[in-house]
């Protein structure tokens, strides 16, 4: 993988202690809020992911974050594997290993809730880069320049690429190469009103249920 240079994060001037302690702020809050309101309706989840198929109801995979450190990702399991090594294969259309359940909690989003923690731990935001697995990391790391450098950002549970259509599979290098870009832009641009604007496209997009499978 390219290596991370702190010093690209440091000289950006978005990144303003002032700026970064509200979006810390904004985050916790609307997360914690989210847990408190959905718990009942997550819980629903967890019971059915049980129930649809062996395994826990809860995916735990490694994941890259903020100046390069590594934490452990939530997630509502949704295929009948936990891949977390060095060969990780992406979801496809009609992936056979995706839970009947899985379907649904993949094209929906909801999948992607018990991220709502990894917010409320500091590990991610809830606007950013989205955090890729360490294979894949690698992989996209040595094919593309400046892939590190979406670390100077906490990853988050939705992101700009996400709401520009650069969300699902990326069977070619280039299609991962716009998603990079798209990353890029928002860590030089980042503002609150943007983070707000990014979270209001997300239930849009999601609402659209495109290229989620």
């Amino acid at each position: 993988m390219s290596e991370f240079n702190p010093g690209f994060s440091k000289a950006l001037g978005w990144l303003g202690a002032a700026e970064l302690k509200a979006k810390s702020v904004l985050d916790v809050v609307l997360a914690a809020l989210g847990l408190f309101v959905l718990s009942p309706f997550l819980v629903l989840v967890a019971l059915a992911i049980r129930l649809d198929s062996n395994g826990p109801a809860l995916f735990k995979q490694t994941r890259t974050g903020l100046n390069g450190k590594s934490f452990r990702i939530y997630k509502f399991r949704t295929m009948t594997v936990q891949e977390d090594g060095p060969v990780i294969q992406q979801a496809t259309q009609g992936d056979t290993r995706v839970t009947r359940i899985g379907q649904w909690l993949r094209c929906t989003s909801i999948d992607e809730l018990p991220q709502l923690l990894n917010v409320i731990r500091g590990e991610m935001s809830l606007v950013g880069p989205r955090p890729h697995a360490l294979a894949h990391d690698e992989y996209y790391g040595r094919a593309i320049p400046t892939y590190a450098r979406r670390f100077a950002a906490k990853p988050g549970i939705t992101g700009w690429a996400q709401v520009n259509g650069a969300r699902g599979a990326t069977p070619a290098v280039a299609d991962m190469q716009r998603r990079i870009a798209l990353d890029l832009w928002y860590v030089e641009h980042w503002n609150l009103t943007l983070d707000l604007t990014i979270l209001a496209r997300t239930v849009a997009e999601v609402a659209r249920r495109t290229s989620a499978y």
